[in-house]
């Protein structure tokens, strides 16, 4: 039997680095949400300190099946009571540093599935 790759018009996370993401090969710095039906903005937050309700409000708006959250260089989750909008829409958050996030989102975007990565994208740490 010969196997075929998958093919996906889906927008792919290909490359990542301290202060930066590429998705399809494009560069972009700064935090970002990025769905695999086209979905693509910049969220406006560049620490964890930075994020409240309303971030994950703009999200549950998406009617994603799926979100996943990439918390920057190491796991940190968002207080519970930010995720009910997600969950009174029934939709599935998960919680990674941002390039396990970038690897998830890929795996389920190729399987056709309706996924939007919140990431957030810190600033380059100097020295």
């Amino acid at each position: 039997m010969k196997l075929q790759p998958d093919k996906s018009d889906a927008q792919s996370l290909t490359a990542h680095g301290p202060g930066w993401v590429a998705i399809n090969n494009e560069k972009v710095e700064g935090s970002v949400v990025v769905g695999s039906r086209g979905e693509r903005f910049a969220w406006n937050c560049t620490r964890f300190e930075q994020l409240g309700p309303e971030h994950f409000a703009q999200l549950a708006s998406l009617g994603a099946e799926l979100i996943i959250f990439g918390s920057g260089s190491r796991i940190r989750f968002p207080q519970a009571a930010w995720l009910q909008p997600l969950m009174a829409k029934r939709t599935g958050v998960e919680t990674m540093d941002t390039p396990a996030a970038c690897r998830t989102y890929n795996i389920l975007a190729g399987e056709g599935r309706h996924v939007i990565a919140a990431l957030l994208v810190e600033p380059p740490q100097d020295g």
